[in-house]
């Protein structure tokens, strides 16, 4: 199975110089936890989440209307590519422990897959099962 077969394609996306209070009230309208940024055509940019959101501007005592998404987001994100297996993604993601990997095609984004997209796949359940072993061994160590 591939990327493509399990992928939202209809990805809620931002700005860069949009400001963080409207990531935030995009991020609380739509019940998700990130929003890929986009540029121009859709080229990613970067990822912004809610723990971003937190963690870089409100404890940093920045005020959301007057940050931007450019300040806080996350650069450099990895992405897959829609013909990527499932299984490798599962890998990918567990083994950098993120949770989300946005879709690219041709330098533009075309999608997102979580692992609770994985995890809803019969034959991939144990590639998510794995991934958020993966992710989640560092909290334990706490």
């Amino acid at each position: 199975m591939k990327v493509q077969d399990i992928m939202t394609r209809s990805v809620i996306k931002i700005r860069p110089e949009e400001s963080v209070a409207v990531a935030a009230r995009t991020l609380t309208h739509y019940n998700i936890g990130a929003l890929p940024v986009c540029e121009g055509e859709d080229k990613l940019c970067g990822l912004v989440t809610d723990r971003d959101i937190v963690t870089r501007c409100l404890a940093a005592g920045r005020a959301p209307e007057a940050t931007t998404v450019r300040e806080v987001m996350t650069g450099g994100v990895l992405s897959a590519k829609p013909d990527m297996d499932v299984g490798a993604a599962a890998h990918l993601m567990g083994r950098r422990q993120i949770r989300r990997l946005p879709v690219v095609e041709a330098g533009k984004l075309c999608g997102m897959v979580s692992l609770g997209d994985i995890a809803n796949q019969e034959d991939s359940s144990m590639d998510a099962a794995d991934a958020l072993s993966r992710i989640t061994s560092n909290i334990s160590s706490l």
